[in-house]
Protein backbone atom coordinates (compact mmCIF):
# COMPACT_ATOMS: atom_id res chain seq x y z
CA UNK A 1 0.00 0.00 0.00
CA UNK A 2 1.91 3.43 -1.15
CA UNK A 3 2.29 6.16 1.37
CA UNK A 4 1.74 10.04 0.30
CA UNK A 5 2.65 12.55 2.42
CA UNK A 6 -0.24 14.59 1.31
CA UNK A 7 -2.65 11.36 3.16
CA UNK A 8 -2.59 13.49 6.58
CA UNK A 9 -5.29 15.83 5.08
CA UNK A 10 -7.40 13.40 3.39
CA UNK A 11 -11.07 13.80 5.21
CA UNK A 12 -12.39 11.01 5.97
CA UNK A 13 -16.01 10.06 6.68
CA UNK A 14 -16.70 8.52 10.68
CA UNK A 15 -20.43 8.58 10.56
CA UNK A 16 -22.26 8.79 7.38
CA UNK A 17 -25.94 10.98 7.89
CA UNK A 18 -27.91 11.36 4.72
CA UNK A 19 -31.11 12.44 6.16
CA UNK A 20 -33.19 14.11 3.21
CA UNK A 21 -31.13 12.84 -0.33
CA UNK A 22 -28.24 13.74 -1.38
CA UNK A 23 -27.45 16.70 2.10
CA UNK A 24 -24.58 15.00 3.39
CA UNK A 25 -24.25 16.75 7.36
CA UNK A 26 -21.84 13.21 7.68
CA UNK A 27 -19.28 13.23 10.42
CA UNK A 28 -15.72 13.69 9.15
CA UNK A 29 -12.22 13.92 11.15
CA UNK A 30 -12.49 17.54 10.64
CA UNK A 31 -15.52 17.99 12.22
CA UNK A 32 -14.32 15.52 15.33
CA UNK A 33 -11.20 18.30 15.74
CA UNK A 34 -12.57 21.34 15.17
CA UNK A 35 -15.39 19.97 17.80
CA UNK A 36 -12.15 19.53 20.66
CA UNK A 37 -11.10 23.00 20.41
CA UNK A 38 -14.17 24.04 21.46
CA UNK A 39 -14.60 21.41 24.42
CA UNK A 40 -10.65 22.47 25.58
CA UNK A 41 -12.16 26.41 24.85
CA UNK A 42 -14.97 26.22 26.96
CA UNK A 43 -12.77 24.47 29.77
CA UNK A 44 -10.09 26.40 29.72
CA UNK A 45 -12.34 29.52 30.39
CA UNK A 46 -14.73 27.72 32.80
CA UNK A 47 -15.06 30.42 35.84
CA UNK A 48 -15.34 27.46 38.12
CA UNK A 49 -12.05 25.88 36.91
CA UNK A 50 -10.16 28.93 37.15
CA UNK A 51 -9.60 30.64 41.07
CA UNK A 52 -8.60 33.88 40.28
CA UNK A 53 -5.71 34.03 42.36
CA UNK A 54 -3.79 37.14 43.58
CA UNK A 55 -0.88 35.63 42.98
CA UNK A 56 -1.50 33.13 39.55
CA UNK A 57 -0.26 30.12 38.66
CA UNK A 58 0.83 28.90 35.42
CA UNK A 59 -2.27 27.65 34.66
CA UNK A 60 -4.12 31.19 35.13
CA UNK A 61 -0.46 32.93 33.92
CA UNK A 62 -1.19 31.59 30.54
CA UNK A 63 -4.87 32.10 30.33
CA UNK A 64 -3.81 35.98 31.61
CA UNK A 65 -1.57 36.53 28.65
CA UNK A 66 -3.76 35.42 25.89
CA UNK A 67 -6.41 37.40 27.58
CA UNK A 68 -3.96 40.37 27.43
CA UNK A 69 -2.84 39.69 23.79
CA UNK A 70 -6.22 39.50 22.38
CA UNK A 71 -6.80 42.56 24.49
CA UNK A 72 -4.45 44.58 23.36
CA UNK A 73 -4.75 43.63 19.76
CA UNK A 74 -8.66 44.60 19.74
CA UNK A 75 -7.83 48.10 21.91
CA UNK A 76 -5.22 49.02 19.39
CA UNK A 77 -7.01 48.19 15.98
CA UNK A 78 -10.16 48.81 17.32
CA UNK A 79 -9.53 52.17 19.91
CA UNK A 80 -13.55 53.80 19.15
CA UNK A 81 -16.55 50.55 20.23
CA UNK A 82 -13.78 47.73 20.05
CA UNK A 83 -14.81 46.62 23.42
CA UNK A 84 -18.39 44.75 22.13
CA UNK A 85 -15.45 42.52 19.78
CA UNK A 86 -13.48 41.24 22.50
CA UNK A 87 -15.11 37.94 22.83
CA UNK A 88 -15.40 36.79 20.00
CA UNK A 89 -11.96 37.91 18.86
CA UNK A 90 -10.90 35.61 22.04
CA UNK A 91 -12.89 32.68 20.93
CA UNK A 92 -12.04 33.19 17.85
CA UNK A 93 -7.69 32.74 18.91
CA UNK A 94 -8.25 30.55 21.08
CA UNK A 95 -10.18 28.13 18.79
CA UNK A 96 -7.59 28.70 15.87
CA UNK A 97 -4.74 28.35 17.86
CA UNK A 98 -6.12 25.15 19.53
CA UNK A 99 -6.74 24.12 16.05
CA UNK A 100 -2.82 24.47 14.54
CA UNK A 101 -1.48 22.74 17.69
CA UNK A 102 -3.44 19.97 17.90
CA UNK A 103 -2.82 19.34 14.18
CA UNK A 104 0.56 19.01 15.40
CA UNK A 105 0.17 15.30 17.57
CA UNK A 106 0.83 12.51 15.41
CA UNK A 107 -2.38 10.99 13.62
CA UNK A 108 -4.90 13.85 14.25
CA UNK A 109 -5.80 16.33 11.49
CA UNK A 110 -4.96 20.00 11.13
CA UNK A 111 -8.70 21.30 9.55
CA UNK A 112 -7.22 24.61 9.31
CA UNK A 113 -5.05 23.21 6.57
CA UNK A 114 -8.32 22.53 4.18
CA UNK A 115 -9.63 25.72 2.49
CA UNK A 116 -13.12 24.35 3.09
CA UNK A 117 -12.19 25.75 6.94
CA UNK A 118 -9.83 28.43 6.48
CA UNK A 119 -11.80 30.09 3.49
CA UNK A 120 -15.13 29.30 5.61
CA UNK A 121 -13.93 31.27 8.07
CA UNK A 122 -12.46 33.97 6.50
CA UNK A 123 -15.24 34.39 4.24
CA UNK A 124 -17.94 35.07 7.29
CA UNK A 125 -16.32 36.99 8.98
CA UNK A 126 -15.77 39.08 5.27
CA UNK A 127 -19.75 39.31 5.09
CA UNK A 128 -19.86 39.84 9.04
CA UNK A 129 -18.17 42.82 8.62
CA UNK A 130 -19.94 44.11 5.81
CA UNK A 131 -23.47 43.14 7.14
CA UNK A 132 -21.73 45.43 10.69
CA UNK A 133 -21.51 48.48 7.75
CA UNK A 134 -24.47 48.41 5.94
CA UNK A 135 -26.34 48.21 9.40
CA UNK A 136 -23.89 51.39 10.69
CA UNK A 137 -24.01 53.69 7.49
CA UNK A 138 -26.67 52.00 4.75
CA UNK A 139 -25.55 52.76 0.83
CA UNK A 140 -23.17 55.37 2.12
CA UNK A 141 -21.38 52.08 2.51
CA UNK A 142 -20.06 52.03 -1.29
CA UNK A 143 -18.44 55.43 -0.79
CA UNK A 144 -15.36 53.38 0.57
CA UNK A 145 -14.84 52.01 -3.23
CA UNK A 146 -14.20 55.74 -4.47
CA UNK A 147 -11.67 57.33 -2.54
CA UNK A 148 -11.84 60.94 -1.47
CA UNK A 149 -10.68 63.70 -3.27
CA UNK A 150 -10.30 61.76 -6.40
CA UNK A 151 -11.37 63.13 -9.82
CA UNK A 152 -14.76 61.62 -11.22
CA UNK A 153 -13.35 61.05 -14.40
CA UNK A 154 -11.10 57.98 -12.76
CA UNK A 155 -13.94 57.18 -10.98
CA UNK A 156 -14.91 53.79 -12.81
CA UNK A 157 -11.32 52.65 -12.80
CA UNK A 158 -11.07 53.42 -8.78
CA UNK A 159 -14.29 51.55 -7.69
CA UNK A 160 -13.17 48.48 -9.99
CA UNK A 161 -9.67 48.41 -8.29
CA UNK A 162 -11.25 48.93 -4.91
CA UNK A 163 -13.94 46.56 -5.35
CA UNK A 164 -11.15 43.88 -6.50
CA UNK A 165 -8.77 44.57 -3.72
CA UNK A 166 -11.92 44.57 -1.02
CA UNK A 167 -12.72 41.42 -2.24
CA UNK A 168 -9.25 40.10 -1.82
CA UNK A 169 -8.94 40.65 1.78
CA UNK A 170 -11.62 37.33 2.71
CA UNK A 171 -9.17 35.33 0.14
CA UNK A 172 -5.82 36.42 1.29
CA UNK A 173 -7.02 35.83 4.74
CA UNK A 174 -7.52 32.07 4.44
CA UNK A 175 -5.23 31.27 2.05
CA UNK A 176 -2.43 32.86 4.06
CA UNK A 177 -3.94 30.54 7.04
CA UNK A 178 -4.37 27.27 4.93
CA UNK A 179 -1.30 27.78 3.13
CA UNK A 180 1.11 28.36 6.25
CA UNK A 181 -0.30 24.83 7.90
CA UNK A 182 -0.59 22.88 4.68
CA UNK A 183 3.50 23.69 4.00
CA UNK A 184 4.47 23.26 7.46
CA UNK A 185 2.63 19.50 7.77
CA UNK A 186 4.28 18.99 4.60
CA UNK A 187 8.03 19.85 5.55
CA UNK A 188 7.50 17.86 8.43
CA UNK A 189 5.94 15.02 7.44
CA UNK A 190 8.76 14.61 4.49
CA UNK A 191 11.99 15.07 7.13
CA UNK A 192 10.16 12.97 9.09
CA UNK A 193 10.11 10.70 6.86
CA UNK A 194 13.49 10.82 5.97
CA UNK A 195 14.62 10.81 9.11
CA UNK A 196 12.93 7.49 9.50
CA UNK A 197 15.19 5.72 6.77
CA UNK A 198 17.92 7.21 8.06
CA UNK A 199 17.59 6.03 11.70
CA UNK A 200 16.49 2.60 10.48
CA UNK A 201 19.53 1.75 7.74
CA UNK A 202 21.98 1.17 10.29
CA UNK A 203 25.85 1.79 11.03
CA UNK A 204 27.09 4.64 10.26
CA UNK A 205 23.74 6.21 8.45
CA UNK A 206 21.89 6.01 11.46
CA UNK A 207 24.23 7.50 13.55
CA UNK A 208 23.94 10.36 10.73
CA UNK A 209 20.65 10.56 11.37
CA UNK A 210 21.34 12.06 14.60
CA UNK A 211 21.78 15.58 13.04
CA UNK A 212 18.22 15.49 10.82
CA UNK A 213 16.68 14.56 14.11
CA UNK A 214 18.06 17.59 15.85
CA UNK A 215 16.48 19.33 13.08
CA UNK A 216 13.33 18.05 13.20
CA UNK A 217 13.12 19.05 16.90
CA UNK A 218 13.67 22.70 15.81
CA UNK A 219 11.16 22.38 13.30
CA UNK A 220 8.40 21.18 15.87
CA UNK A 221 9.06 24.30 18.06
CA UNK A 222 9.71 26.14 14.86
CA UNK A 223 5.83 24.90 13.77
CA UNK A 224 4.35 25.51 17.16
CA UNK A 225 5.67 28.95 16.63
CA UNK A 226 3.90 28.94 13.39
CA UNK A 227 0.60 27.59 14.56
CA UNK A 228 0.12 30.83 17.07
CA UNK A 229 1.47 33.03 14.74
CA UNK A 230 -0.84 32.27 12.50
CA UNK A 231 -3.77 32.27 14.90
CA UNK A 232 -2.55 35.71 15.98
CA UNK A 233 -2.14 37.39 12.41
CA UNK A 234 -5.77 35.86 11.50
CA UNK A 235 -7.16 37.84 14.49
CA UNK A 236 -5.15 40.73 13.46
CA UNK A 237 -6.43 41.53 10.15
CA UNK A 238 -10.02 40.48 11.21
CA UNK A 239 -9.90 43.87 13.37
CA UNK A 240 -8.60 45.79 10.88
CA UNK A 241 -11.47 44.84 9.14
CA UNK A 242 -13.94 45.02 11.49
CA UNK A 243 -12.54 48.55 12.13
CA UNK A 244 -12.76 49.49 8.90
CA UNK A 245 -16.03 48.22 9.03
CA UNK A 246 -17.49 50.50 11.99
CA UNK A 247 -15.46 53.60 10.48
CA UNK A 248 -15.86 53.32 7.02
CA UNK A 249 -12.43 53.35 5.78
Amino acid sequence: MSYSFFDQFEILRLITIHPFGNLDISITNATVFMFIPLFIFLFLFNTNSNNGLVVPGRYQSVLEIVYTTVDDMVKENIPDGGARFFPFILALFVFLALMNLIGLIPYTFTPTSHGAVSFGLSFSLFFGCSIIAFGKFGLDYFSMFMPAGAPMAMAPFLVVIEFISHLAKPISLGLRLAANITAGHLLFAILSSFIWQMLTAGGMIAVAGLFPLAIALFITVLEIGVALIQAYVFCLLTTIYLNDSIHLH
